[in-house]
């Protein structure tokens, strides 16, 4: 048998956008994320598929040294528009912040990278279209989030870190 990938068509890539939708919902990144790679082999430059494959790659963030970070800012960066590239890289690091909580990474480890999203949601903000206010949704579930761990033993472990000037021993 021979292992060769077969293109899609252009008149299927409507109904392969639709499918990586599909995917992502069912949380199934790897299928949605295989769909964005078919697409991408006969149009590079499709917007759609870029911003979806930069997606279920964050879909599948763990936490762990496996995750494909740069290779989702790459994707990101490839999307035209400023606003899209500056919201999405904040989407991106927002997932990351999440992944690193998941697997037990210490406050002072996780908070620069949900600050780095807080700041790229702020960017985007400024760029954003009219009556969009994702950029704003995703800067506020940031800080909730944030919220709800500094009340909790993360204000004891920065309190600690800030004293020290480095992470607790």
């Amino acid at each position: 048998m021979e292992l060769k990938l077969k293109p899609i068509s252009i008149a299927g890539i409507a109904e392969a956008i639709s499918k990586t939708e599909v995917y992502r919902y069912l949380n199934e990144p790897g299928e949605a994320e295989s769909i964005c790679r078919d697409i991408l082999a006969i149009e590079p430059a499709n917007q759609a598929a870029l911003r979806l494959l930069g997606l279920a790659i964050t879909d599948q963030f763990t936490g762990e040294m496996s995750d494909r970070y740069v290779e989702a800012e790459r994707v990101f960066r490839g999307l035209t528009s400023e606003y899209e590239r500056v919201y999405h890289r904040g989407i991106l690091q927002e997932r990351k912040g999440k992944a690193q909580l998941q697997a037990g990474r210490p406050p002072h480890a996780v908070l620069p990278i949900f600050e780095e999203a807080m700041r790229l949601f702020a960017e985007a903000e400024k760029t954003r279209p009219a009556d969009n206010d994702d950029a704003i949704l995703r800067w506020n579930r940031c800080v909730r989030l944030l919220q709800s761990r500094i009340s909790s033993e993360w204000s004891k472990e920065m309190e600690e870190f800030d004293a020290s000037e480095g992470p607790p021993v």
